[in-house]
């Protein structure tokens, strides 16, 4: 399914506490992120969450913020982590998306956090820009609301 063929996301139904969330962006593209971020913090308001913001350098420093944040003395329910990898005219494109998603994908894993993933990973930044706008699929929401889904099945799974 592609973005344009995917319902808009809507803040999911979160039983129980409300549920507290860090949001980590990466303001490397800051209008890009900027956007995700609206987007994320819109769904996490609708659903009533509470939420911290950690802003980081750039999309490779994403998960190794995620783990600082599991060893520290706050409490998270989730975590939402946005940014943006634009290709350019070297490998160094394919060695930062591989390497910021293995990453994330390694700690969510490691340590069963419910994590939604708002790292575009694009060929243009018009590709971007389509992806992180206030007027449709905002993929920055679509992590937000992912998070808060995972939250829901952990707290039904009773895994939380």
């Amino acid at each position: 399914m592609s973005t344009a063929d995917a319902p808009l996301p809507k803040a999911p139904v979160v039983e129980g506490a409300r549920p507290h969330m860090l949001v980590v962006p990466a303001p490397y593209y800051t209008q890009i992120v900027d956007g995700l971020r609206e987007g994320a913090e819109r769904i996490l308001r609708e659903a009533g969450a509470t939420f911290d913001v950690l802003d980081v350098a750039g999309a490779l420093e994403l998960a190794a913020a995620v783990r600082l944040a599991v060893r520290g003395r706050r409490r998270y329910d989730g975590y939402v982590v946005l940014g943006c990898v634009v290709k350019g005219e070297t490998d160094h494109y394919e060695h930062v998306c591989r390497e910021a998603m293995a990453g994330l994908t390694q700690v969510a894993l490691q340590f069963a956090l419910c994590l939604g993933n708002g790292l575009l990973t694009v060929a243009t930044e018009a590709q971007a820009l389509e992806r992180s706008g206030q007027d449709g699929h905002n993929k920055g929401a679509e992590a937000a609301a992912a998070a808060l889904v995972q939250i829901s099945a952990a707290r039904w799974l009773d895994a939380v």
